[in-house]
């Protein structure tokens, strides 16, 4: 047995001086747990893992192990009865889950662990937290204030979605039933993929470059959730956003919900819906003129009514009476009454007439067959199509439509704009 070191040989050996700190076991633990919680980065974060062991206490607290399944590194967690009783659903061991919470010493052991606040499952879980995430960002930046006031009768707008879209074919529907005439720009894009939100940016940008619409309809059909994921892309929404012209969005059914929607100015729940938001219905406002005209005309019938009753009951009460300048004063202010109210009516009957003239004048404008009457024709192809652009190549067969009939010709040369 070797002889005890003497204490002067030892402290020499451990170099005790003042400049070493001398701390307990729970005053490392202290040290340590304050350097964590004075981190920023683990004082509130997310983390997400593999649930690998998921037991719960007597008192309600929950105790679990998340597990990377790549490292194999694990992280032990608490969630305490107050919280746990707040759980939207119970983790199961094997389950990847996303959880809120602060990193820190459990000082009985030494050990770091995480108090967890708040547990989703990953996947559709952290996708709505980062969507979530992402719309509060942009709130923030002000991205979502747009409230331009839209034009009420547009002569010129401009679609983006895609060719092949169901919805595109109900917008086409719509404005050609309740505003014939109008001119609708195209502008396709890809709505459905990875490289959606740069196709649907540069569309959006097309429409600003062109600079002849005044009103910007994004349309998109319904579909699961991950087929509209384009239209969360911030990408899109800034360009939806920073638009010089009104946007009206149409994406999706009822119950879809898009940043998109939240950056245009007017969100509408289908494709369908936003075609009627952007122009109105002429053939109602045809009617509504109408129902003014009668309603008018119903109003000035009782006012001559009641002019009349009035007219007989003073005429019976002189009767009466027989003053001569009475009677004659009366009448006279009778029929002024009655002039001023006929001249009325016939303003009225007038301004209605002139606004009745007007709507048939513009529907008129609007007739397509009224074009052709003015020397223009209507270019097809042998697949009914209307041609407008002179990138034919020679030989194709064209069908010409006149006022008056039809020409079939056939290209021989093209000529570009100079």
């Amino acid at each position: 047995m070797r002889d005890p070191v003497p204490l002067e040989a030892a402290l020499a050996l451990a170099d005790l001086t003042d400049e070493v700190p001398l701390l307990s076991v729970g005053g490392v633990s202290g040290y340590l747990q304050s350097l964590l919680g004075g981190d920023p980065y683990l004082v509130r974060l997310w983390v997400t893992g593999e649930v690998s062991s998921c037991n719960r206490s007597r008192n309600g607290h929950l105790f679990l192990t998340l597990t990377d399944p790549e490292t194999g590194d694990a992280l032990s967690g608490v969630i305490w009865q107050n919280q746990a009783a707040k759980l939207s659903f119970w983790p199961e061991v094997g389950q990847q889950v996303i959880v809120l919470g602060q990193v820190g010493i459990y000082s009985r052991n030494s050990t770091y662990r995480m108090v967890i606040w708040q547990l989703l499952p990953a996947g559709a879980g952290l996708l709505a937290l980062r969507f979530q995430q992402l719309k509060a960002r942009l709130r923030a930046e002000g991205l979502f204030d747009n409230q331009r006031p839209l034009p009420a009768h547009p002569q010129c707008i401009a679609v983006v979605s895609s060719p092949h879209a169901a919805g595109w074919g109900d917008i086409q529907r719509t404005l050609n039933r309740r505003y014939p005439g109008l001119r609708v720009l195209f502008s396709p894009a890809q709505v459905q993929g990875e490289a959606a939100p740069e196709s649907i940016v540069r569309a959006i940008q097309r429409v600003e470059r062109d600079g002849r619409a005044e009103v910007l309809l994004v349309a998109r059909g319904g579909g699961a959730s991950e087929d509209l994921a384009c239209f969360n892309d911030e990408r899109v929404v800034r360009a939806i956003a920073e638009c010089r012209i009104p946007v009206i969005t149409g994406i999706g059914h009822q119950r879809d919900e898009t940043l998109a929607d939240y950056a245009a100015d007017y969100a509408a729940h289908t494709p369908t819906a936003a075609a009627e938001r952007v122009v109105p219905d002429l053939e109602e406002l045809h009617r509504q003129g109408s129902q003014l005209r009668q309603t008018l005309i119903n109003r000035i019938n009782q006012a001559l009514q009641r002019a009349q009753h009035q007219l007989n009951h003073t005429q019976q009460h002189l009767a009466l009476v027989h003053p001569e300048r009475l009677i004659q004063a009366a009448q006279d202010r009778l029929t002024q009454q009655r002039q001023r109210l006929i001249q009325a009516m016939r303003h009225h009957l007038h301004q209605q007439h002139q606004q009745q003239q007007a709507l048939r004048d513009h529907l008129q404008a609007l007739d397509p067959e009224a074009v052709l009457r003015r020397g223009y024709a209507l270019v097809r192809d042998e697949q009914g199509s209307l041609v407008r652009t002179p990138h034919l190549p020679p030989g194709t067969r064209l069908v010409i439509q006149l006022a008056s009939g039809h020409l079939r010709v056939q290209v021989e040369e093209k000529e570009e704009k100079k």
